[in-house]
């Protein structure tokens, strides 16, 4: 028989699993970006971003299937930090990013 137990496990394996994959999407993109794209976004090094993003992933690797700990939420705020503003930032310097700011109506 299917509990509620059993269903509270799968759910918070689902999103241990996409967090996890999140941390991954991040660690890739900063081992594939310039090191002087860092520099001339005006964030730290690549050597940092990559200690980041790869302490995320690990701390996403260790909590999968034990829920979402405080070491996992650790790793998903960090890679989160990066996916939000380092990443935008070194995809315009690489001219990948609009960086325009054009909402539906306009500039903003």
């Amino acid at each position: 028989m299917f509990g509620l137990g059993a269903a509270q496990y799968y759910v918070t394996l689902a999103i241990t699993i996409a967090a996890l994959g999140l941390e991954v999407f991040a660690l890739v993109h900063a081992l594939k970006t310039r090191p002087d794209a860092f520099v001339a976004a005006g964030k730290r090094t690549k050597n940092f971003w990559l200690a980041v993003t790869g302490v995320a992933t690990l701390l996403g690797f260790i909590s999968l299937g034990r829920g979402l700990g405080f070491l996992a939420i650790i790793g998903i705020v960090a890679a989160g930090v990066y996916l939000a503003d380092v990443r935008p930032a070194v995809e315009t310097v690489q001219g990948r990013g609009t960086g325009s700011h054009q909402g539906p109506y306009g500039p903003w």
